[in-house]
């Protein structure tokens, strides 16, 4: 199975090294960034990007690289999808911004009409609409404070949230995120999450005792009646694409009901067909009270909701909820095309697709190489954790040297993880399958020239 051409009139579905990776002009333009930019911007892979879509992106020096980042999981639907840009090319001319708390226009309106059709549940529902991630977590527990009248919220073991002061205090790892930022924002507590790979009883034990564990904590430190909010995500992101053992998401879930705490389902990275489902939430039934997106909702503009049941997001005062760029039309309009073509071009079924192709090629590295210690993720977000051969022990120098090695053969994969030993992989979803089995290969050569 393979999809259309993207990017641009003609551009070509196809890796193309004509420089050594990063190039000449690549090189000069990291430099210039380098005098312009503070080094806490960090960058991943030095090229500088003139022209992307589809499966590829195209760099200064005229390499074209096979992407299996997608921007982080933002750019699902390619990163010249069709229907956005023709979205965005019509809205630019019209006008760019009014501010929706000032003077309204449809859009947004419409996006919040199809994300409260579509999000997990038949409730009746409010949405919102900020200009990040962060943001929207933010916004959705000071919904769930405001509703429940409490101010204790707990999050888990390996979970990323953002990077303001909040969501940095939500985000479990200190480096980068958190070294020497503090203090930090009260009233955060941190739970285990189950993690199969690494839980000391084994797999077969993992739901059950880390959803105990958890609901311990939170009973004996904090007080089940001091809890407004549980902030989880359905599959772990930055910490390493972990996807909880199945039955912890439900068990954390009933807690929730049986104490009426709202339970926050943050679908940032997993959210918009990337899973496999149209939200990972989906894949255990669970549905949460609120559920809060970005990243993939947009095509690359930036855009994040807060979407939940009417009656916890009516109760907030008039004027409590909004931001001068939330919900700007470019990206509005941006959103409706992102779903226009999910539907259209049936990208949950391509993710579920693409998922089958990737974990199957990964399960035989792991049974090659004994440094590939796990395999997991589901739909178009899946990732192996690297090991010292023979042990549980994290292998970050071998995740380094082999997202190294992917990069100069023209394969742009990112690194993640609590202890940085985790490739996780994110193609477009409108990749082909010859560039998806392309990538692959690099991997495997890759995985092959470190073990």
């Amino acid at each position: 199975m393979s999809t259309a051409t993207q990017g641009g009139p003609g551009l070509p579905q196809e890796r193309r090294l004509v420089t050594e990776i990063p190039g000449p002009k690549s090189r000069e333009l990291f430099a210039r960034k380098q005098s312009a930019v503070p080094s806490g911007v960090g960058t991943t892979l030095p090229v500088f990007v003139t022209q992307a879509g589809g499966g590829v992106v195209v760099d200064a020096d005229g390499n074209s690289l096979i992407d299996f980042g997608s921007g982080i999981a933002v750019t699902s639907v390619g990163n010249a999808a069709p229907r956005v840009v023709e979205r965005v090319q019509k809205q630019v001319a019209d006008f760019t911004h009014t501010c929706f708390m000032v003077t309204p226009y449809e859009s947004y309106v419409a996006v919040c009409e199809k994300l409260n059709a579509l999000t997990p549940g038949d409730h009746e529902k409010r949405t919102f609409l900020v200009n990040s991630g962060a943001e929207a977590v933010e916004n959705a527990v000071k919904v769930a404070r405001n509703a429940t009248g409490r101010q204790a919220v707990v999050v888990f073991d390996h979970g990323y949230h953002g990077r303001t002061l909040l969501t940095m205090t939500l985000t479990a790892k200190n480096m980068p995120y958190k070294h020497r930022f503090g203090p930090f924002a009260p009233e955060v507590y941190r739970a285990p999450l189950a993690y199969p790979f690494r839980w000391p009883t084994g797999p077969e034990n993992c739901a059950d005792e880390a959803a105990a564990q958890a609901i311990d904590m939170i009973n004996k430190q904090i007080g089940a009646e001091n809890v407004a909010a549980v902030v989880i995500e359905p599959i772990a992101g930055e910490g390493g694409f972990i996807e909880p053992a199945p039955g912890f998401l439900p068990k954390i879930l009933e807690f929730c009901k049986a104490n009426g705490i709202v339970f926050i389902a943050d679908e940032v990275q997993t959210g918009f067909a990337r899973t496999g489902d149209l939200f990972a939430c989906e894949h255990e039934g669970i549905v949460p009270d609120i559920i809060v997106t970005a990243k993939g909702i947009a095509g690359g503009l930036p855009l994040a909701a807060v979407t939940g049941r009417a009656e916890l997001l009516d109760a907030v005062h008039g004027g409590g909820l909004g931001g001068t760029y939330g919900g700007n039309p470019l990206a509005c309009e941006a959103a409706l095309g992102v779903l226009e073509t999910i539907e259209e071009e049936k990208l949950v079924e391509r993710a579920g697709h693409i998922g089958d192709v990737m974990l199957s090629r990964l399960n035989s590295f792991k049974e090659r190489f004994a440094i590939v210690g796990d395999v997991r993720g589901r739909g178009a977000m899946v990732a192996i954790e690297l090991v010292q051969p023979g042990t549980k022990e994290p292998n970050a120098a071998a995740t380094a040297e082999i997202a190294r090695r992917c990069h100069a053969e023209g394969l742009l994969a990112l690194t993640a993880g609590t202890y940085g030993n985790v490739l996780r992989f994110l193609p477009p979803l409108v990749i082909s399958d010859e560039l998806l089995e392309e990538g692959l290969s690099i991997l495997e050569n890759a995985i092959a020239g470190v073990a």
